[in-house]
Parts: structure tokens; C-alpha cells; sequence
């Protein structure tokens, strides 16, 4: 019974030949299906069937996930514990509330989306949706695919994602999720891969869609966009990067260990794969937290975590990476050189850098975290500002009081997302991606003055 369903989407079928006129008849039929049932059904409908989603995936027994888990990880990209951890975090954001706060927030009167709705006192509002959104699903995580392929069923949008060669697996399997809680939603969404560039495939499938989303690096957005016809809406999201911070007298307040078990909870999620993830960790340098103290206690909470969560087999290119800086910062500590070095035994599973030098440092990821010293917000926007347009989070360890302080700074330089350290990858469903409406800037509005 499970295989059988399991053969729905053309990702399904690796032997399939896919061309240029398949593409455009599936593209077809996902609108027509979208007309004949999506677009038709009520927002308490669509919501419903996402939450029961959500809550399938997240049931230890559910066969699926169990399926997802128990797969090679180099067809997941990250071992049974960090993608078990990662889709708790991600589903359990999705509940009825979640979703109409996000449609409040987004439009307003979520009635809008299926009829008119009051705007002012002499006109009346209605807002939808592409009818077909072609999504360039990332090759690292698959949360923000999960999110986008829900964000669509929203806004009654039949949906292409064209995933990367080797990486469907878990969008297979959630899109399979989708067809047993409603075969019509299911029906308005297609799953494929192929590597990208392919002009035959892709063409069509640009010309089918009315909108274009991907994300992905900024080389790969910038090839997309200047294949894509002048009437196509195109949306993007690139590289970021983020950090930590933690302010003086942070540990005071919430304690030591909270605050390294928070940091450790950061890079761990999704062994720090994502824009999300703090590639440094910046501690005010007056504090009675010290940053050699701070990177000595991450680097032993780290190895305690790995026994439990192990951050599994990298690629040969990723060991060498982090091989070859390990190298370059050993050399430095040997020397006395404002630098110092912890590293777990025999593999490269974590490391732990602290520096004196302050400008930020672009970590290897999969675990490699820098500890940096810093006067206050005002030194390290300074530092920062040749990245300021490049920033997705900081997560900042502080009072409330504090926070509401540094956030209020961070936010006028123009950091788009500020959190508690310890939630960096556990963004809420309705968070602006890099500051932009993760609805609004796929709805069309449509005003109907009735004086």
C-alpha cells in the first residue's frame, strides 16, 4: 500500500524522460486542477489539512517519517537525529492559530482571499494569488520548501517545484503526505528534479508559471533572472549571513549554562546549515563571561551533544575545509597569536575558535563556531557595516530589558530578524524572510471602488 502511493509526482519516477512538452502538460494540468478544486475550497479547509500535516509528521510511528529517517543521509543532507530534531521544530509551528495570524497579518481579513472584503468606507478588497508558482526548492534544507509549498496552498496557487538531482526525497514525501490527508490539494502540485540549468526544461517551465520563486545562492538567483520573460514576477532570497551576541551582563541574568546551552542549540540545528545559523558568536568583552571562558564551555558542551546528536559524515570537500582552517588557527595558537583553538578528537564533528581580531569570519559550517570579543552594538555595526545588507538574524543573549535595546539599534541599521540566542533556526511560521512578507510578495490586489 505504501509503495504504491509513493509513485504520485514525476520525482517519483527516476527513469522518467522528462522534455520540454511534459513539463508544459503538467503544468497545464496542475492549473486546471488548481481551478476545479483549490481555488474553490474556504480558508478553514486548507488550513485544517496543513495542521493534520503537520501532526502526522510529527508522530514517531508515522510511516513516512519514519521513511525520511531511516534514509541515507546523503539523500536527506544530515543524519537521523538533526533531521528528526529540525522537523519537530518546523511542524510544531503549524497550528490552526499560526495560520490564520499569518493571514491576518498578511491581508488583513483573511476572507479576502475568496471574495470582497472592506478596505475603506467607498471601496472593497480582494486579493489572490499566482495561479502557478514554480519553486526552485534549495539543495540544503528542506523547511523553507515545506513552508513555500504551504504558503501556496494559501493563496490557492498550483505549485512546480523542481528540485535539485539527488535532493526530493523529503519534498517527495511530504508532498505524499499532502496526497493521503486531501488528493485535491495534491493535485495542484508537482515535484520533479533535474540539474539545473537545463534551458529545454526550464524555459517551459518558466513560461508556464506566473511566478518564479527560488532560493538558493546569489549566483544561481542571478542566472534564473535573466532567463526569465520581463512579465514574469520573480522573487529571490540568497545568501545571508547571521551571528550571536551576547550582551555583559547576560549571564548574570539567565545563568552561564543557559546561555552556552542556547548557543549550542544554534549551531546544532541543522549542523548550521542555512542562512539562520550564527557563524560567529560575538561576547561584550566587559562581562565577567569572558570569551576564552565562553568558547572553552561551548566547546565542551558541544562534544556532550554530539554523543546524542551527531552531526554524521561530511562530504571529502567539507572535511577539508574545516581540516585546512583548523590548520591555519592551530598554527596561530601555537604562536601566541590572539587565537585559540578547541576541536573534537580524531574527526572534525565540532570546532570551537576564539579570535581577539573582531571583523566577522565566515565559518566552514557543520559545526564550526567563532567566539569573538566586542565592545557593544555600536562597535560591531561599525565593524559589520560592509555586510549590513547581507545580515538575516541575530540572535542575542540579554535581559529583556537589553534586548528591547539592542534590537531597537539593530533594527535601525536594518537587521531584518532579531531573536533569542537559542531560536535562530526555529523561526515562527509567520517570520518576514529577510524583512519581506513571506504572502505579500506573491498576492496581487484587487480594489473595487463602489462610489
Amino acid at each position: 500500500m505504501l509503495e504504491k502511493s509513493l509513485d504520485y509526482y514525476l520525482a517519483d519516477k527516476p527513469d522518467a524522460d522528462l522534455g520540454g512538452k511534459l513539463i508544459a502538460e503538467a503544468c497545464q494540468s496542475l492549473k486546471y486542477n488548481r481551478d476545479e478544486y483549490l481555488a474553490q475550497i474556504g480558508n478553514e479547509t486548507i488550513i485544517s489539512k496543513l495542521v493534520e500535516t503537520a501532526s502526522l509528521w510529527q508522530s514517531p510511528d508515522y510511516e513516512l517519517r519514519k521513511l525520511a529517517l531511516a534514509a541515507n543521509p546523503k539523500e536527506t543532507g544530515f543524519p537521523r537525529e538533526v533531521l528528526a530534531a529540525g522537523l519537530d521544530a518546523c511542524f510544531e509551528e503549524w497550528t490552526q492559530e499560526k495560520f490564520f495570524s499569518l493571514l491576518n497579518q498578511e491581508v488583513g481579513d483573511p476572507t479576502r482571499l475568496q471574495s470582497y472584503g472592506s478596505l475603506s468606507g467607498h471601496s472593497l478588497a480582494m486579493v489572490h494569488g499566482p495561479k502557478l508558482i514554480a519553486q526552485l526548492a534549495p539543495g540544503n534544507l528542506p523547511v523553507p520548501i515545506f513552508q513555500s509549498i504551504a504558503f501556496g496552498l494559501l493563496l490557492r496557487s498550483a505549485q512546480f517545484v523542481k528540485c535539485a538531482t539527488g535532493k526530493s526525497l523529503l519534498p517527495r514525501l511530504f508532498g505524499h503526505s499532502l496526497h493521503y490527508v486531501d488528493p485535491g490539494l495534491a493535485s495542484s502540485l508537482e515535484i520533479a528534479e533535474w540539474k539545473g540549468g537545463n534551458e529545454k526544461l526550464e524555459s517551459e517551465l518558466y513560461n508556464e508559471a506566473d511566478c518564479i520563486l527560488a532560493i538558493g545562492n546569489d549566483s544561481t538567483l542571478e542566472s534564473v533572472r535573466k532567463r526569465l520573460p520581463l512579465n514574469k514576477k520573480f522573487i529571490g532570497y540568497g545568501n545571508r549571513i547571521s551571528f550571536g551576541y551576547v550582551e555583559q551582563l547576560a549571564n548574570e541574568v539567565m545563568g552561564t549554562q543557559t546561555i552556552i546551552s542556547r548557543a549550542a542549540d544554534d549551531v546544532i540545528a541543522w549542523n548550521q546549515q542555512g542562512c539562520l545559523s550564527p557563524q560567529v558568536i560575538y561576547i561584550e568583552e566587559l562581562g565577567s563571561l569572558k570569551p576564552d571562558q565562553f568558547a572553552e564551555m561551548l566547546a565542551e558542551e558541544l562534544a556532550s551533544r554530539n554523543k546524542t546528536i551527531p552531526r554524521g559524515e561530511l562530504s571529502i570537500k567539507e572535511t577539508a575545509d574545516i581540516t585546512s582552517i583548523r590548520r591555519f588557527y592551530k598554527i596561530r595558537a601555537a604562536n601566541s597569536i590572539g587565537a585559540m583553538l578547541w576541536e573534537s578528537k580524531d574527526s572534525t564533528d565540532w570546532t570551537v575558535v576564539q579570535e581577539d581580531e573582531k571583523q566577522f569570519q565566515t565559518s566552514p559550517l557543520n559545526r564550526f563556531i567563532f567566539i569573538k570579543p566586542i565592545e557593544n552594538p555600536a562597535e560591531l555595526m561599525h565593524i559589520l557595516e560592509p555586510y549590513r545588507d547581507n545580515i538575516s538574524t541575530i540572535g542575542i543573549a540579554a535581559s529583556e530589558a537589553k534586548l528591547r535595546e539592542y534590537a531597537q539599534a539593530f533594527g535601525q541599521w536594518g537587521a531584518p530578524r532579531i531573536c533569542p540566542l537559542g531560536k535562530m533556526q526555529r523561526p515562527p511560521l509567520a517570520w518576514r524572510h529577510d524583512g519581506r512578507p513571506p504572502l505579500g510578495d506573491l498576492i496581487n490586489w484587487t480594489d473595487l471602488e463602489i462610489n
